[in-house]
């Protein structure tokens, strides 16, 4: 009985011992590691996930020979598209971050602040001062390529922009806003990037010389400040109608 006991353990071992260590998997694209994958992919796999599909070696569907430059061009190609992405939703969260300083300075020149006694302005402003502060531990940071010239132009309509937001006329910063914007909308791009010309006569009246400042900017910035004018019209829209 003992024997038989023994014998059935060593042909278990023996059986155990022949079984080959499982084969690590490579992934679809046939570069372990190559990629890694994001926190969020386990919550959202469609946005962030390279699709086995999109990535598989040509030469696992073809009987084409290895070519690893043209893996590696099809991977960059993807990661090229989800930099631009991030790009554009670091740019969007600028936007906003922008629109909440220009509410928090509309507020700072309103009219109705002058109305209010010494004691509950200095308590708005304090307020102000701590939704400020907490909103400046926000950093964001898009860089765009500029030159000096550049560079200048921004500044220059930047300034602008904050003069007609500080003068504490909603009539007046709104009659100027309209005209920004008409400058704005006086030129923009085909598709084929050539520079096109609406006649002043299908916008109305244009501030010339914030349209020559801007048409120094980068196209970059010619689109947020379009951007930034149609979300500071919309505000003083509101606060005309108020009034």
């Amino acid at each position: 009985m003992l024997e038989n006991l023994r014998g059935i353990f060593r042909k278990r071992r023996r059986c155990e011992s022949d079984t080959p260590p499982p084969t690590p998997q490579t992934p679809p694209n046939g570069i372990p590691g190559l990629i890694p994958r994001y926190p969020e992919d386990i919550a959202d796999v469609d946005d962030y996930e390279i699709s086995s599909s999109e990535t598989s070696f040509h030469s696992l569907q073809t009987d084409r020979p290895f070519n690893a430059s043209e893996r590696f061009v099809n991977i960059l190609d993807q990661l090229d598209a989800r930099v631009e992405k991030l790009r554009k939703d670091a740019l969007n969260l600028q936007e906003k971050k922008d629109y909440l300083l220009m509410s928090m300075d509309l507020i700072k020149s309103n009219e109705m602040m002058q109305n209010m006694s010494e004691a509950e302005r200095e308590e708005i402003m304090l307020y102000i001062q701590r939704v400020s502060s907490r909103l400046g531990t926000v950093e964001l940071n898009v860089r765009t390529v500029r030159d000096n010239s550049q560079e200048d132009s921004l500044s220059q309509i930047n300034a602008l922009i904050d003069t007609m937001i500080k003068t504490g006329d909603p009539v007046i910063a709104r009659q100027r806003c309209q005209l920004y914007l008409n400058a704005c909308c006086s030129t923009s791009m085909d598709s084929s990037g050539q520079l096109d010309t609406v006649p002043e006569a299908d916008l109305g009246p244009i501030d010339k010389k914030f349209e020559s400042v801007l048409l120094g900017c980068t196209l970059d910035d010619q689109k947020n400040i379009k951007k930034r004018l149609q979300a500071l019209m919309g505000y003083l829209n509101k606060q005309t109608v108020s009034h």
